[in-house]
């Protein structure tokens, strides 16, 4: 939330707006006073790592009654505040459109009794107003994640990878309850992400006799060789006669049944607590923005929206139709929320039920979220019918063969999903340099070898973010949250000392994604990267631009910069240390490999969970329309594909027609959508410079039908 009331306010102040703090949510609005304050530029210093909301939040039942709303009206009406940004849940949201409806009656009121003036009530005529969805349950039509979601995911995912060392070492069961009342998100999610036993949600309740199924499936596993089950428990699960299943139930199920040593964790509120992943504070800065933009182009017609995110693209709905939505979710039990594809992509992970040899391999550097993907691969690829090999060491192992190769089967890449690295081994080549080209030399090949003459998808994996025909790549998230956290670390270092800045250097090659975006999370002055030119002029206007921030309260500033063979870090370090000299001291690092490294974050996980089995159906489905006369011959360009995300959609995209979308000098796509958002690190920074609306979300409506799943380069 903080990184969203930092961008509604710097974007405000950015646009000409006096921005206000309401403290203490509704509650603060309705006692007016000192609960409502401008906010300036350095009021949202420092706010990006900090978990919760510094501005705090509380229940309100005045707001509830229209006295309530009548003294919250005139506390508004007096400090002339017609633009209301709301960052909370359905029940928030909800009563801020109520307000809205009501204003011109209140403000009649208000003017009746003598409160106000008329020409008070002119000038505040229309109230507009604008959401932000704040939910660590993900509970929230019209959104595919809310803000919190994924730091909530965090904080389950690192007691799940802690708990499993220890159920591994005494052969246990654990039973983990987290949060999710109505909503079966994030144990659903979670599920995936550390590949647990079984799970149970709201949403989905257990057919009759579910008790003999899970036994029987955890006492399989067991018999594999297993030494340990995770269960995963939403504190709303339900069975089908509605009766609660509690966490404690599980646990004496299965110490009755299978006598297994079995434990409970209960989550409780550490999932909303910690600091805010990457994720989060990118979204939340995005969502901030965009709310800003939708109250500046609102109009008395406009109805109350939420700004939301579809994919990777901001998208605005309507505020009822959204509540609405999750209102008939609620009472219908209706499946359209966003977990709808990971609860197939669970399923088919979970049970096993014309056979083809399919191989997955690892190509290029290691990238967090690699096991995850060839987990799923395998699992899926099984239960498809499939016979799964491993080629070991990339496209080493694959032209030395025999030795290589090997037949992975279902209990193989039990615990995988959790692992940081590549488990199969990868190693760079010639071929492997850029992802995209490697799928292509084996399709350009086909000219000459039949052998090649089979269906090849790939997966976009690599921390920098660069392989074109994807938004997001697997790894970077995790790279992200190592930048940020680092980041983080670092500015405490400093929190004892009089104005510092640090010279961060990441990884990318020619690639700045991993500088821009890491630098709009942990909240940077200045990111330099090779997509963007920079000359000495601009070094010594970023410089001075610097220095007069430090001579304000601001006493420590960050800057990134990933790729210049002129310009090095070194350089833009004694640059800075020597004209700030007097003002600020300057201190360098090098973050290197640890970017590489580490446990794959949920969001590396889920996400190579689902395009993995998304890759293996459409294996399945060409490897069938390929099937002809007792052998499988697949030339066309559609059956050499990559698998990206583009904006809203997963689409299947034949590597050919990526070849004029690829800088292969620089190993780059020629158009990167990440680049759009370095204006706005730039404002939130505060420089002076133009931001393009251009790609801003548009108001459109909430639909319940989701994409279906279909062929070659179309949405899924």
């Amino acid at each position: 939330m903080n990184a969203a009331v930092r961008a509604v306010v710097r974007m405000g102040i950015y646009v000409g707006a006096k921005v206000y703090f309401i403290h203490e949510g509704y509650q603060g609005m309705v006692d007016g006073g000192d609960n409502i304050k401008e906010a300036k530029w350095e009021s949202v210093s420092s706010m990006l790592q900090v978990g919760g909301t510094v501005i705090g939040s509380a229940r309100c039942k005045d707001f509830r009654t229209h006295e309530g709303r009548l003294k919250a009206a005139h506390n508004l009406v007096q400090r002339d505040i017609t633009n209301l940004c709301v960052i909370g849940g359905d029940g928030s949201l909800t009563g801020a459109n109520l307000f809205r409806e009501e204003w011109s009656s209140l403000l009649e009121e208000l003017l009746q009794q003598g409160l106000i003036d008329e020409e008070a009530t002119q000038r505040n005529s229309e109230l507009h107003i604008v959401g932000m969805v704040g939910s660590i349950d993900n509970d929230f039509c019209g959104t595919d994640m809310t803000i919190g979601t994924d730091s909530a995911l965090h904080r389950i995912i690192e007691v799940v990878d802690a708990i499993m060392t220890t159920a591994q070492s005494h052969q246990r069961t654990f039973v983990l309850e987290v949060m999710g009342r109505h909503c079966g998100y994030l144990a659903l999610v979670s599920a995936l992400a550390c590949g647990a036993d079984w799970v149970f949600i709201p949403e989905m309740p257990p057919e009759d006799g579910w008790e003999d199924n899970m036994c029987q499936k955890l006492s399989e596993i067991r018999s594999r060789g297993s030494r340990l089950n995770i269960i995963i428990v939403a504190e709303g699960a339900t069975d089908r006669q509605g009766q609660h299943i509690t966490s404690d139930f599980v646990k004496d199920l299965v110490v009755r049944r299978l006598g297994f040593d079995t434990r409970v964790t209960i989550l409780g509120h550490v999932q909303r607590g910690g600091t805010p992943s990457a994720f989060d504070r990118i979204l939340a800065s995005r969502m901030g923005v965009e709310a800003v933009l939708a109250l500046l182009e609102a109009s008395a017609n406009t109805p109350a929206c939420v700004v939301s995110l579809v994919g990777n693209q901001a998208v605005r709905l309507p505020l009822m139709e959204c509540v609405q939505m999750v209102s008939m979710f609620v009472l219908e039990t209706d499946m359209r929320l966003s977990f709808e594809n990971n609860l197939s992509t669970y399923r088919l992970l979970s049970f096993r039920k014309s056979s083809f040899n399919v191989a997955v391999m690892n190509v290029g550097a290691p990238a967090a979220g690699m096991n995850a993907a060839v987990r799923s691969a395998v699992r899926v690829g099984i239960t498809e019918g499939h016979k799964m090999f491993a080629v070991n060491d990339g496209f080493e192992g694959f032209y030395k063969g025999q030795v290589r190769f090997n037949e992975i089967k279902w209990g193989d890449v039990g615990g995988w999903t959790g692992q940081g690295g590549s488990l199969l081994g990868t190693k760079r080549c010639w071929l492997s340099l850029l992802q995209a080209y490697s799928i292509l030399q084996l399709y350009v090949a086909r000219a000459d070898y039949e052998e090649f003459c089979i269906p090849m998808c790939i997966l976009p994996a690599t921390i920098s973010n660069n392989v074109p025909g994807t938004d997001l790549s697997l790894g970077a998230d995790t790279s992200l949250n190592a930048i940020v956290e680092t980041c983080d670390r670092i500015k405490q270092s400093a929190s004892g000392t009089k104005r510092r800045v640090f010279i961060i250097e990441t990884m990318g090659g020619y690639c700045g994604y991993l500088a821009t975006v890491g630098g709009l999370a942990a909240g940077a002055d200045t990111v330099y990267i090779y997509e963007e030119p920079f000359d000495i002029r601009d070094l010594q206007a970023n410089v001075e631009h610097l220095t007069e921030k430090m001579k304000t309260s601001i006493q420590r500033g960050t800057g990134a910069q990933n790729c210049n063979e002129n310009f090095t870090t070194d350089f833009i370090y004694q640059l800075y240390s020597e004209e700030g000299r007097g003002v600020f001291d300057c201190r360098k690092n090098i973050l290197g490999h640890m970017q590489q490294g580490g446990a794959p974050s949920p969001f590396d996980r889920n996400f190579g969970t689902k395009i993995a089995a998304k890759a293996m159906q459409w294996i399945t489905r060409t490897l069938k329309e390929s099937y002809k006369g007792g052998r499988v011959f697949a030339n066309s360009e559609e059956t050499a594909c990559l698998l990206g995300m583009r904006r809203r959609t997963l689409v299947f995209q034949p590597v050919a027609q990526l070849r004029d979308e690829t800088d292969f000098v620089h190993r780059i796509p020629k158009e990167q959508w990440w680049l759009k958002l370095r204006p706005l690190m730039k404002i939130l920074a505060k420089y002076k410079t133009s931001y393009d609306v251009s790609d801003s979300g548009q108001l459109e409506h909430v639909t319940r039908v989701r994409p279906k799943d279909s062929n070659t380069s179309t949405a899924i």
